[in-house]
């Protein structure tokens, strides 16, 4: 295995920190408009910015040839799995404390293992098996069902992880054939256009009030430079090291929900959180072991 030098794992960190940063603050910014906009109405709005903003990089970096339809199923499996997800995200947020959405979250890379050999013709090995099932052992943990009724809110979480798993899958596919530019063009295009659907099914669009407005700014650029910053970090330094870090978002918004949301501290949340996290690591090294 590949020694990597403190000066880049140095530089992977501080990417790791605007990553988490920006997830952490979408989720804040979520919460507060939750009361105001339907999950629909957020990712129409979040959507239309993300676009506005790809249009001005691409136009001022001049990468418009690098921008293409040519995988255009690719790009609408990819973009219902996260259209679909990001919608049950967003539908947690407001009804279940924010560790617990982003504990649920965590299980994110299980599904994508369990997905992996049918869309990916990927070989599930015993010990990745054996990670799956500590991380749904992580899952019942976090969930508690039977110690009350399940909430909506951790249903819809729960299956969120699976919606972002198809995406990450779909992602992959695309990597391999086109741009990541074109990759985010595409992802902004048809979200605006599956929230403008959606939002409008009921002949009524929600307009953003003045004090919702810097929210949804937050959202829309928030929600780019996450998996910007998440992707330089990858690509600069080895998951194995990289996803202990991601890890901080839980216990940072567990103390934004103590603080500002009066959200306890809910040590099975924690318990089942790390059993989550324990599965993923394992998930990793025997990715990293294989290929050594």
């Amino acid at each position: 295995m590949s020694h990597t030098a403190p000066a880049t794992i140095f530089r992977a960190g501080l990417w790791m920190i605007g990553s988490i940063t920006s997830f952490s603050a979408m989720a804040v910014a979520a919460r507060q408009i939750s009361f105001d906009l339907d999950s629909f109405e957020i990712m129409m709005y979040r959507s239309l910015i993300g676009l506005l903003i790809i249009i001005v990089v691409v136009s001022v970096n001049r990468k418009w040839p690098q921008t293409s339809l040519r995988h255009a199923r690719l790009h609408l499996m990819r973009n219902i799995f996260h259209f679909t997800g990001q919608n049950l995200w967003f539908i947690a947020i407001p009804l279940i404390p924010l560790a617990q959405v982003f504990a649920l979250e965590f299980t994110t890379p299980l599904w994508v293992l369990l997905m992996a050999p049918l869309l990916l013709g990927e070989r599930l090995t015993p010990l990745r098996a054996f990670a799956a099932l500590l991380g749904f052992t992580g899952i019942l943990i976090v969930a508690r069902p039977g110690h009350e009724a399940l909430n909506i809110g951790t249903i819809a979480a729960a299956c969120a992880a699976i919606g972002f798993a198809g995406t990450t899958i779909f992602t992959k596919k695309l990597t391999a054939v086109t741009t990541l530019v074109s990759i985010l063009l595409w992802m902004t295009v048809l979200q605006s256009l599956f929230g403008l659907i959606f939002a409008g099914f009921d002949g009524k669009i929600a307009l953003p009030s003045g004090g919702n407005l810097p929210w949804l700014g937050v959202i829309g650029l928030g929600g780019l430079t996450a998996h910007f910053c998440l992707t330089k970090a990858l690509s600069i330094a080895p998951a194995t090291l990289i996803m202990p870090i991601d890890f901080a978002r839980l216990p940072l918004i567990a103390l934004i929900g103590f603080m500002f949301y009066n959200e306890p501290v809910d040590i099975w949340i924690i318990l089942g959180a790390v059993i989550i996290f324990a599965a993923n690591y394992l998930n990793i090294w025997s990715g990293t072991r294989q290929k050594a």
